[in-house]
């Protein structure tokens, strides 16, 4: 963190930098194997102005490091495809955040490790494309906002093929990118993707079906009481950070068939269900005859009772952001006032994630 540089350990060795001592910062790294390089997001703070981002390539061996991509005022998601041959990453400019819209590249990688013939395959000033990956067996797959909910899509064979929307539905399996290396799918082979997405405020996990010949509901809701996100392959599953409106956040692993292990937990608790009260999913009237969402958190403490016919005092609280959202994971400080008589009402307003572009955007200009 002090220098910023990116280092390589061989075990047992000292840490040795592979990158310069400069003003350069470096993010979002993948391996080239078949190069012996990094491929990553770098962002130079050598020039006056505004600083450069671009694609860079990093030898593994020491050298000069060459740039692959620039142009753009930001990039991120440098992914390369199976067979090495391909590299596709996101692109967005200004005054864009990438929620509102972004490019996904696509470029072949000949022998000298360049980008030849770079093309945008998807995405626009008005299209957000999250989290491009390739399977198993070499196909892109993308999570796109084109129809105002992220969904996710595969990109079609031939250059004329609009991109696959896999399973249509009012739901958002994408989030605002905040930071590098968000993830909510994973392949667990090139037929199988296991997934977490938000409907009606809601987190649930899933197995999607890939096969030409799958039914028309080809998305499996998985009976997971801990639902999460940052989901990454894991041999014959996936592994990923999820929580409950009873549990602390915890590492799963998680099979296609729905069975899963908690391999770390990051809180250890005995709290008697009974003093636990759990989110009710809440929709009111808000300005200009809209709606807006919530979860309410009624009193709950099983040693006592308000008298008959009281009301208990309201709470009212709103995340940060915008375009962020809270949830119903379970919370210690949300507990420790309604264990205690209090009802909370936690607001995801008009601005939040999870209900939409249009849901989203109600904030923009004001």
């Amino acid at each position: 963190y002090s220098d910023q540089r990116v280092y390589r350990q061989r075990p047992g060795q000292a840490p040795e930098p592979l990158t310069p001592e400069a003003e350069l910062r470096y993010a979002d790294l993948i391996v080239d194997d078949r190069r012996n390089r990094l491929i990553c997001v770098r962002e130079d703070h050598r020039t006056d102005g505004e600083p450069a981002n671009t694609l860079v390539a990093i030898p593994l061996d020491g050298g000069e490091q060459a740039v692959l991509a620039e142009g753009h005022d930001f990039y991120a998601t440098p992914r390369l495809s199976p067979d090495g041959r391909a590299l596709v990453w996101l692109t967005w400019d200004h005054p864009n955040m990438p929620w509102d819209g972004t490019e996904l590249w696509l470029a072949e990688i000949p022998a000298d490790g360049t980008l030849a013939a770079p093309r945008v395959v998807a995405g626009s000033r008005q299209e957000s494309i999250f989290q491009p990956e390739w399977s198993p067996d070499g196909r892109l797959y993308f999570v796109s906002e084109r129809t105002s909910w992220w969904n996710l899509y595969r990109l079609g064979n031939g250059r004329d093929v609009p991109p696959e929307r896999l399973y249509p539905m009012e739901a958002e399996f994408g989030l605002p990118q905040w930071v590098f290396g968000m993830s909510t799918y994973a392949f667990v082979d090139a037929d199988t993707i296991l997934c977490t997405y938000t409907s009606g405020g809601q987190r649930h996990m899933a197995r999607l079906d890939l096969r030409r010949d799958a039914p028309a509901e080809r998305l499996y809701r998985l009976d997971v009481p801990l639902r999460g996100a940052a989901v990454a392959s894991c041999g014959n599953g996936v592994l990923y950070v999820g929580a409950s409106p009873t549990e602390a956040d915890a590492v799963i692993r998680l099979a296609p068939s729905g069975d899963y292990d908690v391999l770390q937990r990051s809180a250890e608790f005995d709290m008697d269900a009974g003093y636990i009260s759990v989110a009710e999913p809440v929709e009111f009237p808000t300005a200009n005859g809209l709606t807006a969402h919530g979860y309410f958190y009624a009193p709950r403490n099983r040693d006592w009772a308000a008298p008959e016919g009281e009301l208990p005092p309201l709470i009212v609280t709103s995340h940060g952001g915008p375009t962020s959202a809270t949830d119903d994971d379970l919370s210690l400080a949300r507990q420790f006032w309604t264990s205690r008589g209090f009802a909370i009402l936690d607001v995801n307003y008009g601005g939040s994630t999870g209900y939409g572009r249009a849901y989203r955007q109600r904030l923009n200009g004001n």
